[in-house]
């Protein structure tokens, strides 16, 4: 049998089960949630009594060139930052009504100001930095500008200066880390800094509550605008004692994260800030991203700081796996004391676990647990917990943490249902903000959080074995011949199929004789496979004799591996225009939007089916 690191681990390991009359199950953790702080800054005060002089947070110097030394603030330098943030932030009258907009990515003024903010019971709004930098017409950020109706703006510099001027009103104060904006004032981020704590700070961070605001979060959005989450103080410190009572390994020593993952998201922003401050622990600010050319900086940064617990997406984890494979260095650093790993967002495949398994084997002599959960931004983030070493898969979303209700509900009749999975508990969020008929179709009749997720057994007659990730309830369709099609087992099919080249796929024959796909590539791993230089436009790299090729070959498996019209692929395009953030088809995070794709680009699946044989676009099976 296999070894592994015995990172302790609880909570999401068995399971109470409730049959209903109607069809529902009820899950919920046996252990009961233990209690936790009101307020997020109560772990803070904590750990700058306990440990004051330990590191929170630390980020490369940015004025040299390639980053340079580490930049550190302890426990004690944060609370006295804050307060004086806090201070600055009370003077300017901002509340709920007027919150504080941060436009810019994970960085010390960034954590500074948002701690700031929850002591002084303001509520903050991180907005991903690409709907100011990546996106062009700026939409996304006028739309959350909009709708939060921010009394200050904070950015780290002047390359915000088009976005600023495109989606903020000028009557909105503005403060950068540095630098200045052309034609509007600018308040300096020190200058905040600089404010004496004073009473209008202690008062309000006396009335701060479990359901005060702390921030809000704002999906990414698909064919409609993203909602703004709100999410309490109650949501973020409930959330944390799940963790803790579920990772348990994280209260035996203080954890130590080197994490890229944005602060706009629930996974970066609630989870692993979270899980560093509320057990005293550690976050290195990693600039790395999971990209062949943005994991250069992450790899630097792991060579040299070894993370107790390692959390990424799982392109992260494949680009990691494969530098590990040929650097000793990477390889023994990040193994030598890291208790877990853990992947969200999409499905890791089994080929890169497999890889992480042997490296862990051939490097410290056993395995690292391999977690993962099912969360979301409304729930701050997570509900259930795969944490059984050894029996967790890809697609495995575990049991219930402690203090979670599951509701697990039939979605249409006979083997093609699907099965809901919806939440309830104090980590669930109230609303969303200013949209009362979007809250109030969010939840059920018992107030339990509808997901649009779908789940099943791993086992139906072993309930500690967990559940299994289904797909999205949405996305699923029927062909004209009312087949049904389960779309999320299929895409990660596709994409396990088709490493290294594709990156996602969208699935398509709604009302149609047969599927078809919109297939996304990796070009960057498209232009390694036929030799070709970095710059080489798309075009050019799909029609690469050897890359054509490959496609091919593997829409030939697709239709060979396929057992009937519900999962035979009978066509296929490889996308040379990529998913535009603009159109809502991919977020900051690469996560493809299927209906959003669909949308926007009916004509091209239009033309998949109407398309000739002769078609250089269409890939069609050679046997059929």
């Amino acid at each position: 049998m296999p070894r592994y690191r015995g990172a302790r681990v609880g909570g999401a390991l068995q399971v109470q089960l409730e049959q209903r009359a109607d069809g529902s199950q009820l899950l919920r953790s046996p252990e009961p949630l233990q209690p936790y702080p009101a307020r997020v800054t109560d772990r803070l005060e904590h750990w700058a009594r306990e440990a004051p002089d330990r590191t929170l947070v630390a980020r490369r110097d940015p004025s040299v060139p390639g980053g340079g030394d580490w930049l550190r603030i302890s426990y004690a330098q944060m609370l006295a930052q804050a307060r004086r943030v806090a201070q600055a932030l009370c003077r300017r009258g901002l509340s709920a009504e007027r919150p504080v907009a941060i436009l810019s990515d994970n960085d010390l003024e960034h954590l500074v100001l948002t701690v700031g903010a929850l002591w002084a019971g303001v509520p903050y709004v991180p907005i991903s930095a690409a709907y100011s930098l990546m996106s062009q017409d700026h939409a996304k950020l006028r739309h959350i500008i909009g709708r939060t109706t921010p009394g200050l703006v904070f950015a780290s510099g002047p390359a915000y200066a088009q976005a600023i001027a495109a989606a903020v009103p000028p009557d909105v104060e503005v403060v950068l880390t540095d630098g200045m904006l052309d034609g509007r004032p600018v308040t300096p981020f020190a200058a905040l800094l600089a404010t004496e704590p004073g009473p209008e700070s202690e008062a309000a961070h006396a009335a701060v509550g479990p359901d005060t605001i702390a921030k809000f979060l704002f999906t990414s959005g698909s064919t409609k605008q993203p909602k703004g989450v709100v999410n309490t103080h109650r949501m973020m410190c409930a959330n944390q004692q799940m963790l803790r009572q579920t990772l348990v390994f994280l209260a035996d020593e203080p954890p130590v994260l080197v994490d890229w993952l944005p602060w706009n998201h629930t996974f970066g922003g609630n989870h692993n800030v979270g899980i560093a401050m509320f057990n005293g622990g550690t976050l290195y600010i990693d600039e790395g991203k999971p990209t062949p050319k943005g994991i250069a900086q992450t790899l630097r940064n792991l060579r040299e700081i070894s993370p107790t617990v390692y959390f990424n997406v799982p392109k992260g984890f494949e680009e990691i796996a494969f530098a590990m494979e040929r650097d000793d260095v990477l390889r023994e650093s990040l193994f030598r004391r890291v208790q877990a790993f853990m992947y969200a967002g999409a499905g890791l495949s089994q080929a890169v676990w497999d890889q992480l398994d042997r490296l862990g084997e051939r490097t410290v002599g056993e395995r690292i647990p391999v977690f993962t959960s099912l969360g979301m931004t409304e729930t701050a983030p997570a509900c259930t917990f795969a944490v059984r070493a050894g029996r967790v898969r890809a697609g495995h979303v575990g049991l219930p943490v402690p203090g979670v209700e599951v509701k697990l509900v039939p979605e249409g009749a006979g083997p093609q249902g699907k099965t809901e999975i919806r939440f309830r508990g104090p980590h669930v969020m109230p609303g969303y903000w200013r949209e009362p008929a979007l809250s109030a179709e969010a939840f059920d009749e018992e107030g339990f959080y509808r997901t649009g997720d779908a789940v099943r057994w791993v086992d139906p007659a072993e309930p500690e074995a967990g559940l299994f990730f289904d797909g999205r309830i949405a996305e699923d369709f029927k062909l004209d011949t009312g087949t049904f099609v389960s779309v999320g087992p299929l895409r990660a099919r596709v994409v396990a199929e088709g490493a290294p080249c594709v990156q996602d796929a969208v699935v398509t024959g709604m009302n149609r004789g047969d599927i078809g796909l919109l297939l996304i590539p990796r070009l960057d791993e498209c232009r390694t496979l036929a030799g070709l230089p970095a710059d080489t436009p798309a075009p050019e790299v799909l029609h690469h004799p050897q890359v054509r090729e490959f496609f091919q070959a593997l829409v030939d498996r697709l239709w060979q591996g396929g057992t009937g019209s519900a999962n035979r692929v009978a066509r296929a395009h490889v996308l040379a225009e990529p998913p535009s953030i603009d159109k809502g088809e991919v977020t900051d995070k690469g996560s493809i939007n299927q209906r959003a794709v669909l949308q926007h680009r009916a004509a091209l699946v239009e033309a998949l089916y109407e398309g000739r044989a002769d078609d250089p676009w269409l890939l069609l099976p050679r046997q059929r």
